[in-house]
C-alpha cells in the first residue's frame, strides 16, 4: 500500500523462466499484489511462478492459454488488476531489467493528482547502463518518440518504447481496450488513447539497466519501427477525428487537414515544376507562386496546428 492506496505490479512474462523469480522477488513492500500474466510460455515459466505464490501471497499467475502479444498481456493485467479493486497499476517487464525500487518515484505523481499515466524515460538521466542500447535500436527508439510526440499530442515525453509505467484505475476504466494494439509498441499506442479521453501523461527519469550474461530484446529495431509507424498514423487521425471533430470541436482539426493536405501537393508540384523547366518549358511566375503559397500555408498550418495541439495536451 503506498499513501492509502492499493497498489498491484503486473509483469507479463513470455519464456521468462531466467529472470521472473529475480523480478518478483524485486518488488518493494509498497506492492500489495504481483499479478504475473504467462502469455503462452513454453518453459517453467509457469511452473516457478506457482511454486513463488506458495511462499509470497502477493503473487498470483493468470495465464493466456496460447500467445496474444505483449499489449494484451499488459491488457489482461489492467483488467484484472482493476477488477480486483487496485487503485494504481504498475507494469514493468518479467526481464528484471526495470528498477522496481523506484516505483514510488513512478506513483508520486499520480498520488499527487498530477498525472493519470506516469512511464520511465531512459533518456531523461545518464545514470545506468543507457550507453549500452545498440545504436540502431537508439535510433529506432528516437525516430518513434518524435513520431509518438505528433500521434499522441504528448510532446513533453520521450523514450515512448519504456513500458515500466503506472496507471489509476480511473484511467484503465475509461478506455476501450478492445481497440488497443495488442503486440510490441503498445505503450505508443496506449498514449494516443489516453490523449484521446483527456488524461495527463508524466516521465518519470529512470536509469537503463542491461545485466551481464542476461540475453537482451531480440527485437529487430529497424522492423519495429516500420511495423508501428502505420499504428500511429492511424491513431493520429483517429485521435484527431474522436477528440477534436466529435467529442469536443477544435479549429487544430483543420489546421492539421489544411498542413497535411498543402503542404504534400506544394513539394510535389514543386517537383514537377523542377522537372517541366529542364525537360519541357520554362516556368512561368504564377505556376512559382501558387507552389510558394501551398509550402507556405501548408507549414504554417501544420505548425499552427501542433502549437495548438501541445496546449490542448498540457
Amino acid at each position: 500500500m503506498y499513501h492509502t492506496k492499493r497498489v498491484a505490479l503486473i509483469l507479463p512474462a513470455l519464456n521468462e523462466q531466467e529472470l521472473i523469480i529475480a523480478t518478483i522477488e524485486r518488488a518493494p513492500e509498497i506492492i500489495d499484489k504481483i499479478f504475473v500474466i504467462n502469455d503462452g510460455s513454453t518453459d517453467k515459466t509457469a511452473e516457478l511462478v506457482l511454486n513463488k505464490a506458495k511462499t509470497d501471497s502477493r503473487v498470483e499467475l493468470v495465464s493466456h492459454t496460447r500467445n496474444l502479444g505483449l499489449g494484451q498481456s499488459v491488457i489482461t493485467g489492467y483488467q484484472t488488476a482493476a477488477k480486483a479493486g487496485y487503485d494504481y497499476i504498475v507494469v514493468a517487464g518479467g526481464d528484471n531489467q526495470m528498477p522496481l525500487e523506484m516505483t514510488d518515484k513512478l506513483l508520486d505523481p499520480l498520488v499527487a493528482g498530477k498525472a493519470d499515466y506516469t512511464k520511465g524515460n531512459r533518456f531523461a538521466r545518464r545514470e545506468g547502463d543507457f550507453g549500452k542500447m545498440p545504436k540502431i535500436r537508439l535510433l529506432a527508439n528516437t525516430f518513434l518518440s518524435f513520431v509518438t510526440k505528433i500521434a499522441s499530442g504528448y510532446y513533453q515525453t520521450f523514450d515512448v518504447v519504456d513500458g515500466f509505467t503506472a496507471i489509476t484505475r480511473e484511467a484503465i476504466s475509461s478506455i476501450n481496450w478492445t481497440e488497443a494494439w495488442k503486440y510490441y509498441g503498445y505503450p505508443m499506442d496506449f498514449l494516443i488513447r489516453l490523449n484521446t479521453a483527456g488524461f495527463r501523461v508524466v516521465d518519470v527519469p529512470r536509469p537503463a539497466i542491461y545485466l551481464v550474461g542476461v540475453r537482451q530484446s531480440q527485437i529487430k529495431a529497424a522492423r519495429y519501427a516500420l511495423r508501428v509507424t502505420p499504428m500511429l498514423v492511424r491513431g493520429f487521425f483517429r485521435r484527431l477525428w474522436r477528440k477534436y471533430f466529435i467529442n469536443n470541436f477544435h479549429p487544430l482539426f483543420f489546421f492539421y487537414i489544411a498542413g497535411i493536405t498543402l503542404f504534400p501537393l506544394g513539394v510535389l508540384y514543386g517537383i514537377y515544376l523542377v522537372i517541366n523547366k529542364f525537360t519541357i518549358d520554362t516556368v512561368t511566375g504564377g505556376k512559382a507562386i501558387l507552389d510558394a503559397l501551398l509550402l507556405i500555408f501548408g507549414f504554417q498550418s501544420l505548425l499552427f496546428a501542433m502549437w495548438f495541439d501541445k496546449e490542448e495536451s498540457k
